[in-house]
């Protein structure tokens, strides 16, 4: 069996690093996923999921020193199970409201990034999943942060 996620977004916030105790990296980023869409009474609907996403090893390090809230990527990884559930981490807020979280494990080299900063006016992370091309990517690997 088989199973692989691919998500894009913004960053709801700047990344988490930290080092787990073997010493391998592992930043945590927090990415809104949204899609605008006409219900059948005619209302404009958006729908804004968040995926927690670890990443792993060397790519960790660079989501962490070039990656900022904001910023759109594109993540390729495997999902995540709750091992109570078999679904998403189910949790109570402090105001004793239920959440869910969707949380996912990045592929070795599964993080693409999608801007290289925010666009003035461009609202926040999770404003319709416009991905914001301020510069044109690298051309040449060297300048690949991974």
């Amino acid at each position: 069996m088989y199973q692989k996620l691919i998500i894009a977004g913004n960053l709801g916030k700047d990344p988490e690093m930290r080092y787990s105790p073997s010493g391998d990296a592992v930043t945590n980023l927090n990415v809104a996923t949204s899609r605008k869409y006409t219900d059948k009474s005619g209302q404009q609907v958006e729908e804004t999921i968040w995926v927690r996403v670890s990443v792993w090893g060397k790519q960790a390090e660079a989501c962490n020193q070039y990656l900022k809230k904001g910023r759109a990527v594109l993540v390729e990884g495997r999902l995540n199970a709750d091992k109570a559930t078999g679904g998403p981490r189910i949790f109570t807020r402090q105001d004793g409201t239920s959440g869910a979280s969707f949380e996912m494990t990045a592929d070795p080299g599964g993080v693409k990034f999608l801007s290289t900063g925010q666009r003035e006016g461009s609202g926040d992370a999770a404003s319709g999943g416009q991905v914001m091309h301020d510069a044109p990517p690298p051309t040449d690997e060297e300048n690949i942060p991974f």
